[in-house]
């Protein structure tokens, strides 16, 4: 069993294209072999922007799920669900809105910054304003406690740090916690319990944040403790009270250097994109009318690759060789553009490949993709009740 658990999700846009694969699928695929992973479909986070058209989400989320499965997101490895179908969230979402300040809300950097960017839209409903919360629910509703994403989410991520660590001031004070800590000190047997203790001192009388680190590693490594022993050790640990909610660190991902065929993002909005269901021909049809430098009028132009937005395509695809061929066969007039081209629409149909397989058999048969996200919010709605049950505990709300 993997100590840590990852949790990431997408908005149902439809069929993706190149820049998810290569800015977040790829990511996915690698983590799902390093980690305990939960990839969801955020479908109630589309209705914040996409309120007043609900018809598209459906069949967006169903094409979705099936490019994940086509980049290599291996249901074995990882947890696939829709968001909609683990009511938890929405639970928690309105009970951390109870205690969740306002100003909080309107600091987020991407509210304003949406707002602007999205004028023909009237954003101004408590859903938006809410949004930054709701994905702090989704995060917390499953103890995740690493969370990928670039480094313009990062706010949000500080925001659910925020949330958790007001949530557990508030409600992680239970009656005799301090005795009940020391109670579970004792169960990590001698050695350990020893090694907890000095390391609790150190953190807490010296800062010392490398013994921090290696408390909580070694509580994540015990097996024969509680969840709720688990959880007041890792509070008992930073001085604070029962840790009801987990603090999410940030795994910060690499931005994807996939342009668009016009050398901007690549992005549906822009038309410039590749699919990952492109068929084989436009995609060559693609590339070769692709812009290039504009010094290069005709085949005897010298050309400055670094102007070229086919240039950025070398640089995802191509290896060492055949960049230095193209650096020095455009800047000598020794290769035309479409030469310059024809290793890209090769590499990309390579990658592409097998994904057109795997999404031959899924869409040929619906059921496997049915199937495998109803196992997921089999599973997912098992982790979430475990939180709920100690939130509702927590809040007064267990009604036992």
């Amino acid at each position: 069993m993997f100590a840590d658990r990852v949790l990431s999700g997408m908005r149902p846009t439809g069929s993706l294209h190149l820049g998810h694969y290569h800015g977040v699928l790829k990511n996915w695929v690698k983590l799902q072999q390093q980690y305990e992973c939960l990839f969801f479909v955020a479908d109630w986070h589309a209705l914040t922007t996409h309120y007043d058209s609900p018809e598209i989400i459906e069949q967006n989320v169903w094409d979705m799920v099936i490019d994940w499965l086509a980049a290599g997101v291996d249901p074995s490895q990882a947890t696939l669900f829709i968001q909609s179908k683990v009511p938890a969230h929405a639970e928690l979402y309105l009970l951390l809105s109870m205690m969740t300040p306002l100003g909080w809300l309107e600091r987020v950097p991407t509210y304003k910054d949406q707002q602007e960017k999205l004028t023909e839209k009237d954003l101004s409903t408590y859903g938006f304003l809410g949004y930054p919360l709701l994905q702090s629910a989704d995060i917390l509703i499953y103890r995740a406690n690493l969370v990928p994403v670039g480094e313009d989410q990062a706010p949000h991520l500080e925001f659910t740090r925020e949330i958790s660590r007001r949530f557990n001031h508030l409600y992680g004070k239970e009656a005799g916690f301090e005795e009940k800590a020391e109670q579970a000190i004792k169960k990590l047997g001698s050695k350990k319990s020893k090694l907890y203790t000095e390391l609790r001192n150190l953190y807490q009388e010296q800062g010392d944040a490398s013994a921090l680190e290696e408390a909580r590693s070694l509580l994540n490594e015990q097996q024969n403790l509680s969840l709720g022993d688990r959880e007041r050790l890792f509070g008992y640990l930073e001085g604070g009270g029962k840790m009801i909610l987990t603090e999410p660190e940030t795994l910060l991902t690499e931005t994807s250097k996939m342009p668009g065929l016009d050398g901007q993002k690549m992005s549906k909005s822009y038309n410039n994109t590749i699919s990952l269901r492109e068929d084989p021909e436009s995609i060559r049809k693609k590339i070769r009318t692709m812009p290039t430098d504009p010094a290069r009028v005709r085949r005897s132009d010298p050309g400055d690759p670094n102007r070229c937005p086919v240039w950025q395509f070398h640089l995802v695809y191509s290896d060492e060789n055949t960049q230095d061929w193209v650096q020095r066969g455009c800047r000598n007039a020794e290769i035309g553009c479409l030469d310059c081209k024809a290793p890209v629409i090769d590499m990309i149909l390579v990658e592409q490949a097998p994904m057109y397989e795997r999404i031959r058999e899924y869409e040929e048969d619906p059921t496997l993709v049915r199937n495998i996200i109803a196992d997921g919010c089999e599973k997912a709605n098992k982790l979430a009740d475990e939180t709920m049950r100690d939130i509702r505990e927590a809040m007064g709300l267990g009604y036992s």
